[in-house]
This record gives structure tokens, sequence and C-alpha cells, in this order.
């Protein structure tokens, strides 16, 4: 399988809720099944740094660096190997136009451009902020301590360890991509925040539920990631 992009992702702040069943469904593709922890519904909004990204080993000039905030739910597939964990995105957002093109022509991905900022202490606090509609969202979390390898069986191990990505096709099959990094360690948030127009830009399934506290936040250190060329399952 060869890849498709290279990139490294930094400084994940990552924002989990818990929702019902009903409300993640309708963004499940064919083929896939939503995948629950200790039978709980969780949806993450997750902002980080795009750095040293290559296209097919291609630089593109002024798209090596950038931010990216999206929402995304988790599923599984049963594949000849065994169970795969994987993500589906509801909406991806981007500071790059380019970026967001080719992301949807080629993966049929939710992807938006929109101005976007960042503030990282690193270790400390991290936060992302996008402007929508006229004003600046943001999503961000202070952390403190040493950074630690999630446990098994936690929901910070569930969260961070999905490796593969499913995407609904324009003709209703479904596109499957592997993402490789290692295991990452993360810093678990003393404080999260999110200041965002839920209803506008999610759609109003999302609001009542991102607007509570969050089930669990943390900030993942990241790594160098290898993004995949996507083949079909269905």
């Amino acid at each position: 399988m060869s890849a498709f992009l290279t990139a490294t992702w930094s400084h994940l702040v990552m924002l989990n809720y818990e929702t019902p069943p009903e409300v993640a469904l309708p963004y499940v593709p064919r083929g896939v099944e939503p995948d629950t922890f200790e039978g709980r519904t969780l949806v993450s909004l997750v902002g980080f740094l795009f750095d040293d990204t290559r296209v097919r080993g291609a630089v593109i000039p002024f798209h090596t660096r950038f931010e990216e905030v999206n929402l995304r739910l988790y599923v599984r597939y049963r594949a000849d190997s065994g169970w795969r964990r994987g993500v589906v995105f509801v909406k991806e957002i981007v500071p790059r136009f380019f970026v967001a093109l080719l992301a949807n022509r080629l993966y049929n991905e939710r992807y938006v451009s929109l101005p976007m900022r960042h503030a990282i202490d690193p270790g400390k606090r991290a936060q992302y902020s996008w402007r929508f509609q006229g004003r600046w969202n943001s999503l961000g979390v202070a952390v403190s301590g040493e950074p630690h390898t999630p446990a098994g069986g936690s929901e910070e191990e569930f969260i961070t360890e999905h490796y593969w990505g499913y995407t609904a096709q324009r003709d209703g099959g479904t596109l499957e991509y592997q993402v490789e990094h290692p295991q990452w360690r993360v810093w678990k948030a003393g404080q999260a925040r999110l200041d965002c127009d839920v209803s506008a830009l999610y759609g109003n399934s999302f609001e009542l539920y991102l607007k509570n506290e969050p089930s669990s936040a943390f900030l993942a250190e990241g790594s160098a990631v290898t993004v995949h060329e996507g083949k079909r399952i269905t």
C-alpha cells in the first residue's frame, strides 16, 4: 500500500463527548459499524498542527504547515484479518483551500477552508481557532505534569488508537485508508474549553451534546504520520 501523504501531527487537542447512537449513525458509511467504548457512543473534536506535509513525496509551496480542526466519530470494519478500528469525519477545517479541494475530490471527505490560527505553549496548553460566519470559534486545553502512555482499555487509548479512515463515496460505496503512527503519549487536561457555533457548523443534532462538559479531554504529543492511498471496500 503506497503512501499518499506524510506529515508530522503535533499538539493534538482532543475533546470527547458522549452522544446517543442515533446522532452518529447517519454518518456511518456502508459496510462499517459504530465502535463504542464501554457501550457508549463517543465523538471527538480534535485540533492539531500539520508540519512537513508532503503529498506523494512532493512539497507543495505554502502548504507544509497549517492547522486542522475536525469532528469525528468511531467505527469498525470486519476485514479478513479481523476488526479494524477507524474514524469517520463529520467535518474537517483547514486554512488551505488546496488541501480541502484535494481531500474532497480524492476521498470525498467533508473539508472546508476557513481562516485559522493557534496558540501553543508546549506541554502546558494549546488552542486552535477558526473564523466562521464573522466570529472566531476555538477549542483548547490546559495541562500539567508529564505525558503518559494511555493505559490499556482506557478511554484515552480508545480515542487515540484508531488507525483507519472510512468515507462514503458519491455512488454510495465506502473508501478505506490506513493512517500509520506510533502510540502517542498524552497529558490529561485540567481545563478544557470549547467556544463554537455548533449548530451552524455541525448541525442541530450535535448541538445539545457538544455544549455539555466533555467526557474526557487531553493533549496528545503527536508524531510523524503516513496516510496511505485509499481503496474501496464496498
